[in-house]
């Protein structure tokens, strides 16, 4: 596969076959959210990355193989935890809604 979902990231210059990979979209409503903040917690709870959407709402890690939990900050909305399992060699999509 050569690209994510229609409408995500694109997977072009990645070797999925070697990542571990979690991405996204964040969206309120039917909008996508720029600017909000995605932090990637490990299975204890403690920080491990932050990084912000663009500004059509999409994020992306590459994480170790395992049990993560993404918190999502973004203004006027609380704080968002989703769980999600991180594999090599596959794309955890992940959808956030505020």
């Amino acid at each position: 596969m050569c690209s994510a979902t229609e409408g995500g990231l694109s997977l072009d210059g990645v070797d999925v076959a070697k990542e571990a990979v979690i991405q996204g979209v964040v969206t309120r409503g039917d909008a996508p959210v720029g600017g909000a903040y995605v932090r990637l917690l490990d299975g204890s709870g403690e920080f491990t990355a932050e990084v912000p959407t663009s500004a059509t709402g999409h994020f992306r890690f590459f994480a170790a193989p395992g049990q993560w939990t993404l918190r999502t900050l973004a203004p006027k909305a609380d704080p968002v935890d989703h769980a999600v399992v991180a594999a090599t060699g596959t794309v955890a999509e992940v959808a956030i809604s505020l």
